[in-house]
């Protein structure tokens, strides 16, 4: 599987995405963020050695879009693949604050 930006994951590698690191534990290079107060959430990148806000998604069909716009073959499966995708601070595919 690839993912643009210069991420690069073998669809069978054990090793899963280069995400970014902390203290040495690999982390998803793809962060969906807690929703915001107005509804939403926003959805970062991690490539280079940065993080790259892709945009603000209010629906999977919306982060399906940003991923695809960012280069990864087959957007819509990696959305429950840990190694892909964090969801931070909500449930995964939650939209809206509680």
């Amino acid at each position: 599987m690839t993912l643009g930006h210069g991420i690069d994951r073998a669809a069978d590698s054990p090793h899963g995405p280069a995400g970014s690191t902390l203290e040495g534990v690999m982390s998803a290079p793809i962060v969906v963020h807690q929703p915001s107060r107005t509804g939403g959430r926003s959805v970062t990148v991690h490539s280079h050695g940065r993080d790259e806000i892709l945009g603000t998604a209010y629906s999977d069909h919306d982060l399906v879009v940003f991923l695809q716009a960012a280069g990864v073959d087959e957007p819509g499966g990696v959305l429950d693949d840990a190694r892909w995708v964090e969801w931070r601070g909500g449930r995964p595919h939650g939209w809206r604050t509680a």
